[in-house]
């Protein structure tokens, strides 16, 4: 074979271009612009460092938000002992020491319970996606997770921010600071099940999902009509555990 044939035939496959060599901390970056090139670059990596940082930077925003989490604690209580008149009824003092033990614990339970969560999740992607012939690996789907969540960080800060120019008093839902339909609506006269559907409804559970289809469609080798079916799926999933306390309240 001379060399005319072999240029026009040649004798092997071309291999695929190799992913982009980044840091951790580019692909922390780049998830908010590049996504489908981050999960590319992460889909034979371990997620457990990630993971690790996803914990210690949510605890600590939710730390640093723990004045604007007190007053939803708060008023989840009260509604809750206002549905339920037969119940035991706190006094103030009791309340109040409720509530600096469930803002305690909320504060170790950012730390602890992320990473379980954000694996929760990834199972649920892997899972899912199984389901659509996705060819992704449990942990490639873990890692897709943790990344999907990444905005979480930016909705924490945002909420900071806000904090600064809206009357705390006036916040008494964990929707009450969102980015939604569900912000708009008061969380002791309406349906809990209504808000528990439309807060699922808001900018970056939405921006999350967006990420989990694009991961999916990196990571599980599915196309984008199958990957944002399943990432649908993931979202509509994600819902259930708030619908069903909902539900029983």
């Amino acid at each position: 074979m001379n060399e005319r044939d072999a240029t026009v035939f040649p004798t092997s496959s071309p291999l695929p271009p190799s992913p982009d060599k980044a840091s951790l901390l580019d692909d922390f970056m780049d998830i908010f612009y590049a996504p489908s090139k981050v999960f590319a670059r992460r889909i034979n990596k371990g997620f457990v460092i990630p993971l690790l940082i996803m914990a210690v930077l949510t605890g600590l925003i939710f730390f640093a938000n723990r004045d604007i989490n007190e007053p939803v604690i708060e008023a989840e209580m009260a509604r809750s002992m206002a549905q339920n008149p037969s119940g035991p009824q706190l006094t103030p003092e009791q309340r109040a020491a409720s509530m600096k033990m469930v803002s305690t614990f909320g504060v170790v339970g950012a730390f602890v319970f992320t990473p379980v969560t954000l694996m929760i999740v990834g199972i649920v992607i892997w899972i899912v996606g199984k389901f659509f012939d996705s060819k992704q690996t449990l942990g490639a789907a873990c890692t897709v997770a943790v990344f999907a969540f990444v905005p979480r960080i930016v909705e924490g800060v945002g909420q900071r921010v806000q904090a600064l120019f809206v009357d705390t008093s006036t916040i008494n839902s964990r929707y009450s600071l969102s980015l939604g339909p569900g912000r708009f609506l008061d969380a002791d006269t309406v349906s809990p099940l209504l808000l528990a559907i439309v807060g699922r409804i808001d900018v970056f559970t939405i921006w999350v999902t967006i990420l989990i289809g694009i991961g999916l469609a990196v990571t599980g080798k599915l196309s984008r009509t199958k990957a944002a079916i399943a990432a649908i799926v993931v979202w509509i999933v994600g819902g259930l555990p708030t619908i069903a306390s909902a539900l029983r309240g």
